[in-house]
Parts: C-alpha cells; sequence; structure tokens
C-alpha cells in the first residue's frame, strides 16, 4: 500500500490524544517511518506500508511476531496496530553498524538475542504467523522475475538448480521463530542491552537461518562463525551442524539477492537496487566455492 499522505496518516491514528509531532526517519529501503512525540513527549516509531505479497510480507504477521518479542524482551512494545501501520515504543539507543558486529564486543550478545528470538519469543506467539523457508521463497522469486522480464532472467535456471540443491544440504532442525533479517541496522544498543527491530520477514523457519543471516550480512570470519556456532548449539555442535550451517549461508545469500532483485522490477523506493542486488548476487556466487563437494 502505497499512501500518498503518508505524515497525514500516521498523525490521524486513533491511538493519539491530542495533537502529535512526526519527523520522517531516513534510511529505510522498503517502509516509511516515522518518529513520533505526542502531547505527553512520549515518543514512538511508526513504521508504514501494507502487505507486500510478491516479498510474502503480511503486516498482521509482523505485529504478531514484534507483539511476541516485546513479551520476550527483546524487541519494543507495540503501541497501536492496523492495517498499513505499526507503532511501537521509542527507545533510546543507537544503531549499530555492520563494524561493530565485527569488531565490537557485540557478537555474543546479539546470539543470545537469536536464542530469545527463536525460544522465547516462540513461546509468546499468538494468532496468524507465516513460514519462512528461503527455498520457496527463492523459487517464487524466480517465478516472479521470469513473469516479469528482469535483466536477471538468464541466470535463473542456474540459480533454481543451486537453490534446490542447498534445500537438500541444509539438514532438518525444528522450527523457530526467526527474525530473518539480521542486518545491523535491526539491531539497537541501548547501552545496557540489545534491541531487535522491525519483524516484518519473521515467522517459522530452521534456526541455521538467523545464524547464517548474521554471517553472511556482516561478512563474519571464519573464526566469528565458529564462535557463533558454537555458543548457539554448545555440546550438541558437530560437523554436519557445520557444513548445514554453511549452505543455508549461501541460501541467505541467494534470497537476499533475488529479493533486491524483485525490487528493482517493483519498488519506487530511492534507493540503488541494481547495484544491491550485484553485490549479494557477486558474494553468493563467491561462497559456492566452499560447496563444490555439492554439486
Amino acid at each position: 500500500m502505497a499512501l500518498l499522505q503518508p505524515e497525514k496518516f500516521v498523525a490521524e491514528l486513533p491511538c493519539w490524544q491530542g495533537n502529535v509531532s512526526l519527523k520522517k526517519i531516513d534510511g529505510g529501503i522498503s517502509n516509511e517511518n516515522f518518529l513520533i512525540t505526542d502531547a505527553d513527549g512520549k515518543r514512538y516509531v511508526a513504521r508504514v506500508n501494507g502487505d507486500v505479497p510478491d516479498h510474502g510480507v503480511l503486516r498482521i504477521n509482523d505485529y504478531n511476531c514484534n507483539r511476541a518479542a516485546a513479551k520476550a524482551g527483546i524487541a519494543p512494545e507495540v503501541h497501536h496496530y492496523q492495517p498499513g501501520v505499526l507503532v511501537v515504543d521509542y527507545v533510546k539507543s543507537r544503531t549499530l553498524e555492520k563494524t561493530d558486529i565485527q569488531n565490537g564486543p557485540f557478537l555474543e550478545p546479539i546470539i543470545d538475542l537469536i536464542k530469545k528470538t527463536h525460544y522465547q519469543a516462540y513461546r509468546q506467539l499468538r494468532g496468524p504467523v507465516c513460514a519462512f523457508w528461503p527455498f520457496r521463497i527463492c523459487r517464487d522469486y524466480g517465478f516472479y522475475l521470469q513473469e516479469n522480464q528482469s535483466r536477471m532472467t538468464p541466470e535463473l535456471t542456474a540459480m533454481m538448480d543451486i537453490n534446490d540443491t542447498l534445500e537438500k544440504s541444509v539438514g532438518a532442525y525444528p522450527p523457530v521463530l526467526g527474525h530473518n533479517d539480521f542486518l545491523a541496522a535491526n539491531l539497537l544498543d541501548d547501552g545496557t542491552k540489545l534491541w531487535l527491530i522491525d519483524w516484518e520477514h519473521a515467522g517459522l523457519t530452521s534456526p541455521l537461518f538467523d545464524l547464517a543471516n548474521l554471517a553472511s550480512n556482516n561478512d563474519l570470519t571464519p573464526d566469528q562463525e565458529n564462535q557463533l556456532l558454537a555458543q548457539y548449539f554448545g555440546p550438541a555442535m558437530s560437523a554436519d551442524k557445520t557444513d548445514h550451517f554453511t549452505a543455508m549461508k549461501s541460501a541467505s545469500l541467494l534470497r537476499e539477492a533475488m529479493w533486491s532483485m524483485v525490487q528493482e522490477c517493483q519498488s519506487e523506493v530511492d534507493f540503488d537496487y541494481v547495484a544491491y542486488s550485484d553485490d549479494c548476487f557477486g558474494r553468493f556466487q563467491q561462497s559456492l566455492g566452499f560447496l563444490k563437494s555439492l554439486f
């Protein structure tokens, strides 16, 4: 849903008592975001967008997953939800950068945050919740790109063959609630704890996806990946899990690349999706060097 006057829409939401002031937050690549201050001086963040079926994004799912994560103490509380907008409490914090995750003391608490998402927030879920299976998502993206004559159409057959092979290689794990979008920009540091925001891609999935997504999005080193797996799995860690993780990391890169390729065809957001697609697809191709035994 694209709104011609999103500021007016947010300002007139029924959750406000009295007048509010709005400030647009720059940086979103799929939503419009606003910082709201109400008549009592309390602040909130509103994310404006409708369902996005081509990306499997349903706002009722976004709301339900964010609500569960808030009950687990890892996401801001939801102040208001209705079709087209989700309003959450503002958290005074700074947004992490990729270098924070690569070089700072944040990796260990982020892994704890992942585990809380998977098991504590999972137990707080209510209402409809989407499934997030990256291989099915990539197939759906493939259909979309073919139908819309994407510039990447000549690559689709090879992409889907590799997608099938990766799916056979990730192993079977009990489903968990995954956030599924572990960009540094979705992590907030308030000086005491970390918060996880933007739950629009959340859903039931393999625990490996968040681990692989964190690693691929933030260019973790092999030693950091070993730390990630050892801390997450503990005594249950095994060589098989390392192989499954490696396959899922390639799948994470493919899904991100294909997400951006779809955005090239449809998004009106001022963002260079072509460059982002090419970067993700290049990294995906590089990752396959570690998987020669699968092909």
